[in-house]
C-alpha cells in the first residue's frame, strides 16, 4: 500500500516538475527577445505556457508537502531530482536537445545515487525493526 503511494507520488511530481521546466522553456522561446522592457513582461504574461509553468509548480509544491508526510527526507529529496532525467528526456523530444553521452552517464548516475539511497533507508528500516523485535 505505502510503496503504491509513494510510486503513484513521485509520478505525479516528476510530471508537475517535468511540466513545469518545459513550460518555462516554451514560455521564454515565445517571449523573445529577452529584454528588460514592459513589452517583453506582456509577452511572457500573455503566453498560455508561464501559467502552465506555475500550475506545474502549484502541483509540485503540494505533491511534494503530501510526500514528505510519510517519506524519508533523504532517499525522497534524491528522488525528487529525477526530474533532471524527465526534463532531459521531454526536452530532447520537444526542443530538439542532443542527449550526449555524458549527459546519459550522468543519468544513470542520478538514478544509481537514488537506488543506493533507497536501498540504504530499506536497511536502516530493517535494522531498526531488528533492535525494536530483540527489545520485546
Amino acid at each position: 500500500m505505502m510503496r503504491k503511494f509513494y510510486l503513484i507520488g513521485f509520478a505525479l511530481l516528476l510530471l508537475f516538475d517535468t511540466l513545469g521546466q518545459s513550460s518555462f522553456k516554451l514560455t521564454a522561446i515565445h517571449a523573445q527577445p529577452l529584454e528588460a522592457s514592459l513589452d517583453w513582461i506582456i509577452r511572457v504574461f500573455t503566453q498560455p505556457w508561464v501559467y502552465i509553468a506555475i500550475a506545474g509548480y502549484i502541483g509540485a509544491f503540494f505533491t511534494w508537502m503530501v510526500l514528505l508526510k510519510k517519506a524519508p527526507v533523504g532517499p525522497a529529496f534524491a528522488a525528487s531530482h529525477l526530474e533532471v532525467v524527465t526534463v532531459m528526456v521531454v526536452s530532447a523530444f520537444l526542443f530538439h536537445e542532443h542527449i550526449t553521452a555524458i549527459r546519459i552517464i550522468g543519468a544513470v548516475f542520478i538514478v544509481a545515487g537514488i537506488i543506493f539511497l533507497a536501498l540504504a533507508e530499506k536497511e536502516i528500516i530493517q535494522i531498526e525493526h531488528s533492535k525494536d523485535d530483540k527489545a520485546c
